[in-house]
């Protein structure tokens, strides 16, 4: 499945930061596992890694829900959260051999400027402390998610490495010349970013494989603005036998 030459990022989901129980409820800052613990154990990942140098393995913070409720990023105060996030995570990332983190709140208890201090100094420090090597955002076009990821990309844009914008949170439908519209807006919000395109696999938005994902890319790659290409999710992906990671990462390693 890897083209040795494409960097391939997997991002485990979610770590976020509530209690295990069925009635979650937030734990400010102090992060636990919610994926498949069954089926993805440290000693996979160490052993994906061993295989193929080109593979890094990172982890999405937060997410859409969490045990059939929304999931707030919901700090008491930013000292106390970027201290118990930098603890509980160190721990989550050693334990699993991790390389990288992802932001992937959606709902916000906070406004702008305490999202983008305790995202950005947790970043920071994680970096300082040769914890990660690298992190990602992954907003989506929504006023109130936008102004959160704008504050962030505003004071810490400097210290994220990629824009894994959800392009698949447009309309399904969407048309080729829409989307690339859609790409150079989101270029000039984060300015300077790596920007990737993105689609979903189950087809339930944005610009579809079928529709002219891939041209689209092209089009990008040749303009030199493509950062990537970002995929939700392997789960679905499986099903189809990953026809179009394997399809991106041939668009990505073609001269």
């Amino acid at each position: 499945m890897f083209c040795p030459n494409v960097e391939f990022h997997y991002i485990l989901s979610f770590a976020i930061d509530y209690t295990t129980s069925s009635s979650s409820s937030p734990t400010n800052g102090k992060f636990n596992v919610f994926w498949d613990t069954a089926n993805l154990t440290p000693s996979q990942v160490s052993s994906i890694k061993k295989q193929h140098s080109n593979v890094k393995v990172a982890v999405s913070l937060g997410g859409d829900s969490v045990n059939g409720g929304s999931c707030y990023f919901s700090p008491s105060s930013v000292d106390s959260w970027v201290s118990n996030a930098v603890s509980s995570l160190t721990n989550i990332i050693q334990q699993y051999n991790l390389d990288g983190i992802d932001i992937d709140y959606e709902h916000f208890h906070a406004d702008p400027k305490t999202f983008a201090e305790c995202i950005g100094k947790l970043i920071t420090t994680l970096k300082t402390n040769g914890v990660i090597k690298f992190a990602s955002i992954a907003p989506f076009d929504d006023d109130e998610v936008q102004s959160h990821y704008l504050a962030l990309w505003k004071s810490y844009g400097h210290v994220i490495d990629y824009v894994n914008f959800q392009f698949y949170a447009y309309d399904e439908g969407t048309t080729v010349s829409q989307f690339m519209n859609y790409f150079e807006t989101q270029r000039s919000n984060y300015g300077g970013g790596s920007i990737l395109a993105s689609f979903i696999s189950d087809g339930s938005g944005g610009l579809s494989p079928q529709n002219g994902f891939f041209s689209a890319c092209s089009k990008l790659r040749n303009q030199g603005k493509l950062g990537g290409i970002f995929v939700w999710s392997a789960d679905d992906s499986k099903a189809l036998g990953f026809r179009y990671e394997k399809q991106s990462q041939a668009l990505l390693a073609a001269p």
